[in-house]
């Protein structure tokens, strides 16, 4: 009788319980699953500033033009207001700053205020249109 050569799994045991789904199994975010949840908590703050002109926050406004969160957590918001003569134009950009640095895991905050292109109320969200009557 031959007994059939006995076939090495590619998996040790060790492996096979890392990967067990079932307890003990402990799920590391990607890289870029942290940075995109960093990015909504930013989106949540922005959500809560709001314009003290307009009742609607800056984020459903349109004032924020780009979050981008790097590897290192350093957070870069481009934003604009609604006009260069906002009464608020010195200090908003630093309410957003200052909240978002105040953020878990948020290493700094870099806020570049930005003309181009111009605010228009067609950079506003549906709810926002909504909330102040253009629709």
């Amino acid at each position: 009788m031959t007994t059939k050569p006995e076939i090495a799994s590619p998996l040790s045991e060790e492996t096979i319980q890392d990967n067990n789904p079932v307890d003990g199994c402990q799920h590391q975010d990607s890289q870029e699953d942290l940075h995109g949840k960093l990015k909504q908590d930013v989106i949540e703050v922005l959500s809560n500033i709001f314009d003290p002109e307009i009742p609607v926050n800056i984020y459903e406004l349109g004032l924020i033009y780009k979050i981008e969160v790097d590897s290192m957590d350093n957070v870069y918001i481009q934003m604009t207001l609604t006009s260069p003569h906002c009464p608020v134009a010195e200090s908003l950009p630093n309410d957003v700053k200052n909240q978002t640095r105040q953020l878990e895991g948020v290493t700094d905050v870099c806020v570049d205020l930005t003309w181009e292109p111009p605010w228009g109320p067609d950079r506003m969200s549906e709810a926002a249109k909504l909330e102040l009557g253009f629709i």
